[in-house]
C-alpha cells in the first residue's frame, strides 16, 4: 500500500487489511507506522489465497484497504481506502495463482525420484500425473537464480487423454558459483514450468523439488563449482 501525506501532521497507521473478492481476506496486519510528510511510503499488506474457478481465469475484482489510522493525539479510527480498479499488481497476482490452479486441476507436475550426476550435469525428469480430464502439454521448463534447466526437447511432452503418467527428461547445471549463494538463496528451487490443457493458453506452474533432492542438488552444484571442502 502506497501512502502519501502532504500535511505537516504525522499520520499513525495501527493496522492494514486488504479486502477483495479476488483473494481470501486475512486478519488485519499490525503496522505501527508513523508516516510523516512524504510523497510516498509503502506499507506491506498480506493477502490470502486467490479465488480461482475451474475452466477459465477470473477477472480481478475491486479491492479496498481497511486501516485504523490516527492523527495527533486522537484514537485510531477505521478508514476505508478504495484501490484504483483494475489494479495491475492484484491482476498479475490473481492471474499467476489461478493459471497454476487450472493446470493442477488436470495434472500434478513434480520432480521425478531418479536424479543422477553425469559429469558436471544432473540428469532426471519431471513427472506429470493425471488428476482430471484433458490433454496436458508440457512445453518448457525455465531455470532459477541458481540452476540452468535444459529439457531434452521442447515441447517436453504430451500427456494424452487416455494416459495417466508422463516423464520428461531434464538436465540441471549450476547457474552461479559464488560461495554463499546456495545457503542464502530463497528462490533457488522455484522452477517455472510452462504447460497447457487441451491446446489452450499456456500457463506457468512453479515446481519445487522435495527437500532431500534440494540437498543433493546443493551438494552437486558446490562440487561442480569447485566449492567443496
Amino acid at each position: 500500500m502506497a501512502v502519501r501525506n502532504t500535511s505537516e501532521t504525522p499520520v499513525y497507521f495501527a493496522d492494514v487489511q486488504l479486502v477483495t473478492e479476488s483473494f481470501r481476506t486475512l486478519p488485519p496486519r499490525r503496522a505501527g507506522a508513523v508516516i510523516g510528510k512524504t510523497e510516498r511510503t509503502d506499507l506491506p499488506i498480506p493477502y490470502g489465497a486467490a479465488t480461482c474457478s475451474p475452466g477459465a481465469l477470473p477477472e480481478v475484482r475491486p479491492a479496498t484497504v481497511v486501516a485504523h489510522v490516527a492523527t495527533g493525539s486522537e484514537q485510531p479510527h477505521k478508514v476505508v481506502f478504495d484501490v484504483p480498479h483494475p489494479d495491475p499488481l492484484l491482476a498479475r497476482l490473481l492471474r499467476d495463482e489461478c493459471s497454476e490452479f487450472l493446470i493442477k486441476q488436470a495434472a500434478s507436475i513434480e520432480f521425478g525420484p531418479d536424479w543422477k550426476q553425469s559429469g558436471k550435469v544432473m540428469r532426471g525428469s519431471l513427472v506429470v500425473t493425471r488428476r482430471g480430464p484433458g490433454e496436458v502439454s508440457l512445453n518448457d521448463m525455465g531455470g532459477t537464480t541458481h540452476y540452468i534447466a535444459t529439457p531434452r526437447s521442447r515441447p517436453m511432452g504430451l500427456l494424452k487423454a487416455g494416459a495417466q503418467r508422463l516423464e520428461a527428461p531434464v538436465e540441471l547445471t549450476p547457474g552461479r558459483c559464488d560461495p554463499h549463494a546456495f545457503a542464502e538463496a530463497k528462490k533457488a528451487f522455484q522452477f517455472p514450468v510452462r504447460a497447457a490443457v487441451d491446446g489452450g493458453q499456456e500457463r506457468v506452474v512453479i515446481v519445487t523439488p522435495p527437500r532431500p533432492l534440494q540437498d543433493r542438488l546443493i551438494a552437486y552444484a558446490m562440487a561442480a563449482c569447485g566449492l567443496g571442502s
